[in-house]
């Protein structure tokens, strides 16, 4: 991976020279914080949650490529050409770096002044991105990815382009040091989550409410079976109970059961040990894995 510095972009910034979509792109993302990343970390995204990003950004899932997202690929060289027409500018898109931040721009102008994000909603005009656009409003998930960029790109203005395949609309987006703080704490506090490889809290988003009748008959058959269960455990332990209170030796036998006590040693509890003060446990701990846990209302 090469980088290389432009004289127009903020000093920490740096051009990354990979294709947007190749898989070295891919691959690159990975290890960055990214913009369209953002919107996620900040559990502010429609599509995707902390802990989906999690996934993604540990490899335990790989990135899913939707109908709507193709089409957005699809149509944005057409998208830009476009915007150009329309404006007069001419942006080019670049993959920019700034620490471990990264931003991949639909397009820069040479100057370095204005980036631009392009949108290719799959209802066009009829879809309700075009009609906030319209109404002079940005969806907060998409001003977010916006400051992101403007954040790393030290760029003045950010147009987001509104395409439905033949016509534009623009609106403009100025810097706004407020969201840019609140992404860096967002992604400094999920970057924990990524050290420790442990996962963020599951929030409402990542539940699916299920309504099949597969669903509904195994459920059913489950609650059933658990009750029953708890009920044999309960008897269980009661018998157990007796047969303990009946036992007044080390060990007893008969009738096929034994009681026996025994002694075991305690617990270590590490946080006493001073040899351990100050030590990173962490770093002995084995990658998580993902359990099952099934429960009822």
């Amino acid at each position: 991976m090469n980088t290389t510095m432009h004289p127009a972009l903020a000093p920490q910034t740096t051009i990354v020279q990979l294709a947007q979509g190749s898989p070295e792109w891919l691959a690159y993302r990975q290890s960055r914080r990214n913009a369209s990343e953002s919107a996620a970390v900040l559990g502010l995204s429609p599509w995707m949650t902390p802990y989906q990003l999690w996934l993604a950004k540990t490899g335990r899932c790989e990135p899913r490529v939707t109908h709507a997202m193709q089409r957005g690929t699809d149509l944005e060289p057409l998208a830009r050409a476009a915007y150009e027409e329309q404006t007069g500018l001419v942006m080019q898109p670049l993959v920019l770096e700034a620490g471990d931040y990264s931003a991949s721009l639909d397009g820069m102008t040479l100057e370095g002044d204005l980036v631009l994000e392009i949108k290719c909603p799959l209802r066009g005009t009829r879809s309700d991105l075009w009609q906030d656009v319209q109404a002079g409003q940005v969806p907060t998930h998409y001003g977010i990815q916006v400051q992101h960029q403007l954040m790393v790109s030290g760029a003045d203005l950010a147009h987001l382009w509104v395409f439905d395949g033949q016509q534009g609309i623009l609106h403009a987006i100025e810097p706004d040091t407020t969201s840019m703080e609140q992404i860096q704490a967002a992604w400094d506090a999920f970057q924990q989550y990524l050290t420790n490889d442990t996962p963020p809290p599951l929030t409402e988003a990542d539940t699916v409410m299920r309504h099949d009748t597969a669903w509904a008959t195994a459920a059913a058959a489950y609650s059933q079976a658990k009750r029953e269960a708890d009920a044999l455990a309960d008897r269980l332990e009661a018998a157990r109970q007796t047969l303990i209170a009946l036992a007044q030796h080390p060990k007893e036998h008969g009738a096929g059961v034994s009681v026996t006590r025994y002694w075991k040693q305690g617990n270590v509890d590490y946080k006493k040990v001073p040899q351990l003060q100050g030590v990173d446990l962490s770093l002995y701990r084995g990658k998580a894995r993902q359990e099952v846990r099934v429960t009822t209302d």
